[in-house]
């Protein structure tokens, strides 16, 4: 039993240890999943070693109610965060006011609407919106337009940007089950 605690111990610490820096949701259920193998092995380390000198029939079972008031406590957390990314939720890290401020604050840009910012993982966050421009004259106007639209956003270091831009008079289609 000592050597079972200890070799679990051992490897599954030097995994949980690996993906301790995870950003990803999936890494950071997978390190927590190995953090409570650890406590596991920790428990049956205590009492392997206990049980060596003393017999305490209702330790092994109180540690186990422990351990699992633990994991229960990490689940419900992680399925709150799950949750969060599964509906879309804009990240936390992320002011989506302050973004807004900053695009309008752009030379040709009239108007914005339909901005989302939602996350794929925790880690890799996706940004869309449609822009409404103003005084625009030729295709380049548009260009550098969408250019200082990218160089704006690029400290928030979206994975993925999607910008519709709008010209003064037309219509943004909607499609009809989302109004």
């Amino acid at each position: 039993m000592l050597l079972f605690a200890i070799f679990g111990i051992l490897i599954n610490g030097y995994a949980a240890w690996k993906l301790s820096h995870s950003k990803t949701m999936n890494e950071k259920i997978i390190s927590w999943h190995l953090i409570e193998d650890v406590l596991g092995w920790v428990a049956v380390l205590i009492v392997a070693i206990i049980l060596k000198f003393k017999d305490i029939q209702y330790l092994d079972p109180l540690l186990s109610l422990l351990i699992t008031l633990y994991v229960l406590w990490n689940v419900g957390n992680r399925l709150k965060e799950s949750v969060f990314l599964f509906l879309q939720g804009t990240p936390l890290d992320i002011n989506q006011e302050e973004i807004e401020t900053k695009l309008l604050a752009i030379d040709k840009v009239a108007s914005i609407h339909h901005l989302h910012i939602w996350s794929l993982d925790g880690d890799k966050h996706v940004f869309s919106v449609h822009i409404c421009l103003k005084d625009i004259r030729t295709n380049q106007n548009i260009i550098e337009t969408k250019q200082a639209i990218k160089l704006t956003i690029e400290d928030y270091r979206f994975k993925h940007i999607t910008i519709e831009t709008e010209l003064e008079g037309e219509l943004c289609f909607v499609p009809p089950n989302t109004k």
